[in-house]
């Protein structure tokens, strides 16, 4: 059995995956962290972040992730991130009460992007610095500026090619969801992307995954996936089906929750917000359509607006997704949003046999089922 959290940050995000959860073998992985609660504002409503992952830590007498992966550096990815974190590059970033990183996941970009400062910078010469060391950092792909900057450091490809990993293949280590209880399929970011236009955009650049849970266990279930797409535009997610159909990858393609990019914007699914939906780009549309019966839909960010806004969510985006769900039998979820607007609280998704369920956490940390669906029928890919 395994946990998805996901937290109410308003337009942001933080994913924590509880594998094999309660378990021996458990392995904890934190996709991104943003505390962005003002803890001056009453009013907010916000979750606090920093809190629930202490809390959650020391119950379970851990000091360390296993991974943590910055999808990449923007503000509401990483939000008091060098505040949280142990650093192993300065020590002045290290102190008991800080939680250590087994295992550092961050896009290529991170590694050679410029003029950074703040919480970019600390992730940034924290992963150069582990890169240099050559352990406890996976890089993802492997762009002609990589190479330069590894020369201009003294490193060669040679010595550091166990550490990168590029798009369309399995994170080592993480590459057998029978044994680990999840493996990691890349998507992107594409290196040769980012020859092409030799800077980085953040957005573009960023990681997306397809994470497999193992699920099927005795009863012969399937097993249960996780899109993972941080804040990727329409171009780059046609550009994965593309690439991943025309190598007959299309399992990979598959998925029972799929985490929306940039906080229900409709430029994650098409060049034209429309009027009442937003009419995705053919590829698109043919990756929503690969959600299985009872699929989960999430979108980590504001409540959805009555009205039209420039900045996500937005409501022409959140009518087609909607519609999706309710085709797939299955739910559209919004993290500030649920259980209700007026008190939102971290939405946990519960992966077994019986598929995907929604869980409702008490302050105590002890978890409610909500929903049980019954036992999902298939076969492993």
């Amino acid at each position: 059995m395994h946990k998805l959290h996901f937290f109410p940050l308003g337009n942001a995000d933080s994913i924590l995956l509880e594998v094999n959860a309660g378990e021996a073998n458990e392995a904890l992985i934190l996709f991104d962290y943003a505390h962005m609660r003002n803890a001056d504002d009453e009013s907010d409503k916000r979750c606090d972040l920093e809190g629930l992952l202490r809390s959650k830590l020391v119950a379970k007498k851990r000091t360390a992730f296993d991974v943590v992966a910055f999808s990449h550096l923007d503000d509401d990815h990483i939000h008091k991130a060098g505040e949280f974190f142990y650093f192993r590059h300065s020590s002045a970033l290290q102190s008991d009460s800080r939680f250590k990183i087994d295992e550092l996941w961050v896009p290529a970009a991170v590694i050679v992007e410029d003029q950074c400062d703040g919480d970019e910078a600390i992730i940034q010469k924290e992963a150069r610095y582990r890169f240099k060391e050559g352990k406890g950092i996976r890089v993802f792909s492997q762009p002609k500026s990589l190479d330069d900057w590894m020369r201009k450091n003294g490193l060669t490809w040679g010595s550091r090619k166990h550490l990168v990993t590029d798009a369309g293949n399995l994170v080592p280590g993480w590459d057998n969801r029978k044994t680990k209880g999840v493996e990691f399929f890349v998507h992107s970011p594409f290196g040769f992307r980012q020859d092409d236009n030799q800077v980085v955009v953040r957005n573009d650049d960023c990681l997306v995954m397809q994470a497999t849970f193992y699920t099927a266990g005795h009863l012969g279930g399937d097993d249960s996936r996780l899109i993972l797409s941080a804040d990727v535009k329409h171009e780059i997610m046609a550009d994965i089906v593309k690439m991943t159909r025309k190598r007959g990858r299309e399992e990979r393609l598959k998925w029972d929750v799929f985490k929306l990019p940039h906080h229900c914007s409709y430029l994650s699914l098409g060049p034209d917000k429309g009027k009442d939906e937003t009419e995705p780009v053919e590829e698109v549309k043919w990756w929503f359509e690969q959600g299985t019966n009872g699929a989960k839909i999430v979108s980590t960010s504001w409540a959805i607006p009555a009205e039209d806004t420039k900045q996500p969510p937005h409501r022409q985006a959140e009518a087609t997704h909607r519609k999706r769900a309710l085709a797939l039998s299955g739910k559209f979820l919004v993290t500030m949003q649920e259980p209700s607007k007026s008190k939102p609280e971290t939405l946990v998704l519960k992966l077994d046999n019986f598929g995907v369920t929604i869980e409702k956490e008490s302050s105590g940390g002890a978890s409610a089922l909500l929903t049980t669906p019954p036992p999902r029928a298939g076969s492993e890919l």
